[in-house]
């Protein structure tokens, strides 16, 4: 079995394992407590805290352990937010964030800042969109779903000269780097470069005001309340530090095991957008999205051919709405795969995934070309009922029957799933037809095509 899902959590380090297996041991005391048990269990806190502090490029009094990088972001927004109450309640974040930032601005007065069909947002954007008001702004080092590298940087001089702290959301690229900028905030997740699992990291650079909410506690400069789980934190530290000496090489080889994916998946399965930036991007994401494809069903098939992907579609959600991400990208999102390689990941599993893909969604696409449109022509257009019908149908009956209608007639499709309000359009720029818009249509929306070619 070839685990490619590393961006949702990256397999345990073997530095991890060992840590986690020694401060079992040795850290199991109270380190607040001053006799020796307590002594032992403070040395190892603190020496994993200077660790991480050196990996994430802040001073040690700066990070705090949480127990998680949910818990980091929903504490890091609400302190930050508290701290600066006088100045106001409005908060900036991307379009693309993870959902534990875009779930805390809900409570908030919230702009969200467009991005590119990569991904990428413009820092004029957050200049745009800063106010007399705003409190604190938001931005990711790096996108989850397309691995997209966010300009943090350029974001950052920019809030700071608005006097505007910002958050970054570190999550996925940290175990290959520090995050550049004069950033204000930062969180991540340890599970996501090789730690174990509930450990998070808060870093507050001096001179943020932030003030921690909830009821007081000592631990943790009162930003984490609670018993530090210290042989994970332990565990956290090392592998930071183990991933950070592995990174430059192992992110040249998984870089190019990634490129081949992105060259060579294109040429074997028709009907396939690639998206996310294709330079400025982390070293081992590649998404892409096939037409015609429901994307749970081609998981399973991925799954019993041996690779454990993940997926954006809107087909692997209960909710059957489009992944945000790819929805404010403009992008495909039916038949969406997402291949996150961990370290080790081999050049054979990847030509082993190249080979076994093509046939996997040549299975899903004739599953679901059973279907017969209900369509009604009228002179030069065409209306298709696919009220009722999930994401792919709609867009599968619109591929049927666009030939039906002459060059410069129209396709009306009528569809009462969230997901063609994204697909349709995509459909319509990879097959060079030309999308005319949206109108009511009783218990739906009439996706309008026009036909060009």
């Amino acid at each position: 079995m070839s685990y490619f899902d590393a961006a949702s959590s990256a397999p345990l380090h073997p530095v991890a394992r060992q840590a986690l297996l020694a401060s079992l041991d040795e850290g199991w005391a109270d380190p607040a407590r001053l006799y020796r048990e307590g002594r032992r269990a403070r040395l190892l806190l603190d020496a994993a805290r200077e660790a991480a502090a050196e990996a994430v490029g802040c001073r040690p009094d700066e990070l705090t352990f949480t127990s998680s990088g949910t818990r980091a972001v929903h504490s890091g927004i609400a302190g930050a937010l508290a701290g600066r109450r006088r100045i106001g309640r409005h908060l900036i974040v991307s379009a693309v964030e993870h959902s534990s930032v875009l779930h805390s601005a809900e409570l908030f007065e919230v702009t969200e800042v467009p991005v590119s069909r990569t991904g990428a947002v413009s820092p004029q954007a957050y200049v745009d969109a800063l106010r007399p008001d705003t409190a604190l702004a938001c931005l990711q080092s790096a996108n989850h779903e397309v691995g997209t590298v966010q300009p943090v940087a350029e974001v950052a001089a920019v809030c700071r000269r608005a006097g505007v702290p910002l958050l970054v959301d570190a999550a996925q690229s940290l175990g290959w780097g520090p995050v550049e900028g004069e950033w204000s905030l930062l969180t991540a997740s340890a599970h996501k470069w090789g730690g174990p699992s509930g450990v998070g990291l808060l870093a507050v650079r001096k001179g943020v005001r932030f003030s921690p909410q909830g009821p007081a506690d000592e631990r943790e400069s009162g930003r984490a309340p609670g018993f530090e789980n210290l042989p994970a934190v332990v565990a956290a530290a090392a592998s930071l530090r183990a991933v950070r000496a592995e990174a430059a090489q192992e992110a040249v080889r998984l870089r190019e095991l990634t490129a081949r994916i992105r060259a060579r998946v294109p040429r074997l399965v028709p009907d396939v957008d690639v998206v996310g930036d294709p330079e400025k991007r982390l070293p081992g994401i590649v998404t892409f999205s096939c037409l015609y494809v429901d994307g749970e069903t081609l998981l399973h098939e991925l799954d019993r051919a041996g690779f454990s992907v993940s997926s954006g579609s809107s087909c692997t959600s209960s909710t059957l709405t489009p992944s945000h991400v790819l929805k404010a990208m403009g992008v495909l999102s039916e038949g969406n795969v997402r291949v996150s390689l961990p370290p080790g990941a081999t050049s054979e599993e990847v030509e082993r995934f190249l080979e076994v893909l093509p046939g996997a969604v040549a299975a899903v696409r004739e599953k679901l070309g059973a279907p017969t449109p209900s369509a009604v022509v009228r002179e030069d257009s065409l209306v298709v009922d696919a009220l009722g019908k999930r994401c792919p149908i709609p867009v599968i009956e619109l591929a049927k029957v666009i030939g039906d209608v002459p060059v410069g007639g129209t396709v009306r499709v009528l569809s009462d799933d969230e997901a063609a309000r994204l697909d349709i359009p995509a459909w319509c720029e990879m097959r060079e037809q030309e999308y005319v818009g949206e109108e009511p249509a009783g218990n739906g929306t009439a996706y309008v095509i026009r036909r060009i070619r």
